[in-house]
């Protein structure tokens, strides 16, 4: 990797820390800390996520017009003031206001970073970079869960201010390092020679291809992250009616897996079709799930050992999406492109961020355990299916095939 973008993931490796201070604790924060109520709490959560949705379009043409370093970097201002606004929230409309800043600012920032670092990589690069990406920012939110754990108490608001503040500052570090890249991710990317399309959305939703891609990742993340952080809680807690602190500890083993395995998927994935290592995830997250599942018909101890197991399975998958989905996606991408392109798979996050916790909270929370699980478990089948139909629109090199040897076994060029 070229120091540029080492620099770039050293940036997002801080701010990642940050974010493992206070992303699990912003619920707990405003309804117990601050007295809102846990109902306030997650409508103002649900709010930060609509409005991020409808900012990200605009961060996409925002992208491809000036560039994505600029707009990260306002982005990241924007977070931090508003990451260093909720120290003080104390009523509900203020809750609200500050949601709102957040929300701008952290919908200018992971698009960007996405666009920033597929303009700075080439095709050999990305899957590589990307897959490290994944591996810091989840080394930086499990130290900082760490850290949080060590300092937070409820009975003490004075702790969680620390805590944002110490986020917004990891914001202003990463913007620092940003300023050291003069330069660099500015202004829009050239257009390909001949090309004189309209350069806008529906230029976008016209690449057949990549809203195949968008379409496969709602199903396989809605399936995926979206049942995650409602399932696991759920079977832990209620369902097999295990203490909460082990609702941590699964996602510990979760996160500290992805860092222990990601160089090693990166390794094992060179020069395989990514479109089947897409149906593989989702045959992964599938097993996954079958054994959460499972684990509601065992002893306790068994079953917690079943949801251990299912987090670290799960995380094998997540390996091998995080590297392949956003290098597909940008080598898809024209240049003058790039950041719309990214804001449509950012789109697809937030989408699916929705759904699946929907389908998982109201189908767990009315006890149909059976349902939901036949409900996973089709809807990862149909996104393995739609990940092997892909292929065929995909050529050998954007499905990060190697290529066919020739007849006296050379390689082409």
């Amino acid at each position: 990797m070229s120091p540029v973008v080492r620099r770039v993931l050293f940036g997002n490796a801080l701010s990642a820390i940050g974010s493992g201070l206070t992303m699990p604790l912003l619920i707990v924060y405003l309804g117990q800390v601050r007295g809102l109520g846990i109902a306030v709490a997650g409508i103002v959560v649900a709010f930060v996520a609509v409005v991020s949705l409808v900012m990200l379009p605009i961060v996409g043409y925002l992208v491809d017009r000036f560039g994505p370093r600029p707009v990260l970097m306002v982005g990241l201002v924007v977070e931090a003031i508003g990451v260093a606004l909720l120290a003080v929230v104390d009523d509900v409309p203020t809750a609200f206001l500050v949601a709102t800043v957040v929300a701008i600012g952290g919908s200018a920032t992971w698009s960007p970073q996405s666009a920033l670092l597929g303009r700075l990589t080439t095709t050999e690069q990305r899957q590589r970079v990307f897959g490290i990406q994944f591996m810091l920012l989840n080394l930086g939110i499990g130290i900082g869960g760490i850290v949080a754990a060590t300092i937070v108490r409820e009975d003490n608001p004075g702790s969680f201010t620390i805590l944002y503040l110490v986020d917004a500052c990891t914001y202003v570090l990463y913007f620092a390092v940003l300023l050291t890249l003069p330069g660099v991710g500015v202004g829009p990317a050239p257009r390909e020679e001949g090309d004189h399309g309209e350069g806008g959305y529906r230029e976008v939703l016209r690449d057949g291809r990549l809203v195949r891609l968008a379409l496969l990742g709602l199903v396989l993340l809605s399936c995926g992250y979206g049942a995650f952080e409602i399932a696991i809680p759920v079977f832990i807690t209620v369902i097999n009616d295990l203490a909460v602190g082990w609702v941590a500890v699964a996602y510990a083993v979760n996160t500290f897996t992805i860092v222990a395995m990601q160089l090693f998927t990166l390794r094992l994935i060179r020069g395989r079709s990514r479109s089947r290592l897409m149906a593989l995830i989702a045959t992964i997250w599938g097993a996954s799930w079958l054994l959460v599942g499972i684990s509601g018909l065992l002893p306790v101890g068994a079953a917690l050992g079943l949801i251990m197991l299912s987090t670290l399975v799960f995380a094998i998958g997540e390996t091998l999406w995080a590297p392949i989905a956003p290098s597909l996606l940008n080598d898809l991408a024209p240049d003058h492109l790039r950041g719309r392109y990214n804001s449509v798979q950012s789109l697809v996050w937030g989408v699916s961020g929705s759904i699946g916790p929907a389908v998982s909270g109201l189908l767990l929370g009315a006890g149909y355990v059976g349902i939901w699980l036949a409900t996973i478990l089709g809807g990862c089948a149909l996104a393995g299916v739609m990940a092997l139909r892909l292929r065929h629109r995909l050529t050998p090199a954007l499905d990060g095939r190697l290529p066919e040897p020739a007849e006296d076994g050379t390689m082409p060029p």
